[in-house]
């Protein structure tokens, strides 16, 4: 790869004056409240890092740890936003590489920001769009192994019977757009721009995303590239926060790579925890079975004062995982996803209403469950509504899936501070996974 003429020098601008708008403040920590035994300690491999926390943004608090729904094209898919402020979300995410695709940022900028855009009046997150340009760049869409380690193919693997659609240089990223196949080009500085005009309270820096295939070496350069893009991202962060005069304060997150790796998984950790970024974002290829080990180290390295969130993960047992090694806030698509294909989540694990026994079952989703659907409607109405094809089908089971989430995370906080963590993180899951 070419050398980019436009590397900045290696330190950053110096934080923006109005960087105090944004705040994070450490609650109750795990191992004060609820101290584990050695053998859980063991279990775990290594020192517990979870805590409360509250996050402060120009559009209100988040309190920690916390699901922060997705509305990647400034919508929940589904659920009203009114819905999705009942349900208990604190936050909502969406995707800068979708909006700047369409409508596009200048469209949100008049509006008065992705907020006021979808009637949204908390906080609001941005994501960089580096996910979306590698996995629809390469063709994999939605679907990237995140299970599997496979060094063995090439690095710029491609989806069989897909085209490349992305090609990354040290400069930025040109991309076609999957909508109509346009050309266009990110760089760090082209997403900072991006997402200052969509005005999320938070966005991420840009970043170059890899996959467990990647090899060791791709991995290290890939590594450099994110560290560099990220003093860049900061340059253009503080320019254009000082030349926005009026605006609200848009926190921005570095965001974490180097995979299965621990040396590069702490080498980013200390680089990037060594700039002024407002907190973090721990993204990329995350092994499953190693998910609690690789959010640890990163903990372990990171400023105990910012903010940390983990991006993608939703199912019961990684939230936990994540939450007591130190993740505050993290995201999935996968409540509505799910739901628009009738699976709805209880207690005791996750169920597909499609089944022809939900047919005259007039009980709700879920006993004892305080959501719109679950106060409303029965089993057997929202089956008829997958049946027949009626979009209401996925709103219901949305508003219900998304509250599961976010109530579970929620009392996982409650445990935190009661002192009952471990016992409560127990019976979830044993009864989840029973």
């Amino acid at each position: 790869m070419s050398s980019s003429s436009t590397a900045p020098a290696e330190s950053p601008a110096g934080l923006p004056e109005r960087q105090t708008e944004f705040g994070f403040q450490v609650g109750r920590r795990l191992t004060e409240t609820c101290p584990p035994s050695d053998a859980l300690v063991d279990a775990n491999g290594g020192a517990f890092l979870g805590r409360t926390g509250t996050i402060s943004t120009p559009h209100g608090t988040i309190q920690t740890p916390a699901f922060i729904a997705v509305g990647t094209k400034a919508t929940v898919k589904a659920v009203l936003p009114e819905s999705i402020a009942d349900l208990g979300a604190q936050a909502v995410l969406a995707n800068a590489y979708h909006l700047y695709l369409q409508p596009g940022p200048e469209i949100l900028d008049a509006a008065g920001g992705l907020g006021a855009f979808m009637n949204w009046p908390g906080p609001t997150f941005t994501d960089s769009g580096g996910f979306q340009v590698m996995s629809l760049g390469s063709g994999f869409k939605k679907v990237i192994d995140m299970k599997h380690v496979d060094t063995s193919g090439p690095d710029d693997a491609v989806a069989p019977g897909k085209e490349r659609l992305a090609h990354i240089d040290d400069d930025g990223v040109w991309f076609k757009s999957h909508l109509n196949g346009d050309r266009h080009r990110f760089s760090p500085e082209i997403s900072m721009q991006v997402q200052h005009q969509i005005g999320a309270d938070i966005m991420f820096a840009f970043d170059e995303l890899t996959t467990l295939q990647n090899s060791r070496a791709y991995q290290e350069e890939s590594l450099e590239r994110t560290r560099l893009w990220a003093l860049r991202c900061l340059e253009e962060h503080a320019s254009l926060t000082a030349s926005r005069v009026g605006k609200p304060y848009q926190a921005l997150f570095g965001v974490i790579q180097g995979a299965q790796y621990e040396d590069l998984r702490r080498k980013a950790c200390r680089d990037l925890g060594a700039m002024p970024f407002d907190g973090y974002g721990i993204g990329g290829a995350l092994e499953k079975e190693n998910l609690g080990t690789i959010v640890r180290w990163c903990n372990e390295e990171l400023p105990e004062d910012k903010p940390r969130h983990l991006l993608g993960i939703s199912e019961p047992d990684d939230i936990f995982t994540a939450i007591e090694n130190g993740a505050d806030t993290f995201d999935c698509v996968s409540p509505t996803r799910v739901a628009r294909n009738s699976a709805f989540y209880t207690p005791y694990g996750r169920f597909n209403l499609s089944g022809a026994k939900y047919k005259k079952d007039f009980g709700p989703l879920q006993e004892g469950c305080d959501c719109y659907a679950c106060s409303n409607y029965s089993r057997a109405y929202i089956h008829h509504l997958y049946k027949a094809k009626e979009m209401l089908s996925a709103t219901l089971i949305s508003i219900h899936n998304e509250r599961f989430v976010v109530k579970m995370v929620d009392d996982a906080r409650l445990a935190i501070e009661s002192g009952d963590f471990f016992e409560f993180k127990a019976e979830t899951l044993g009864r989840y996974y029973s």
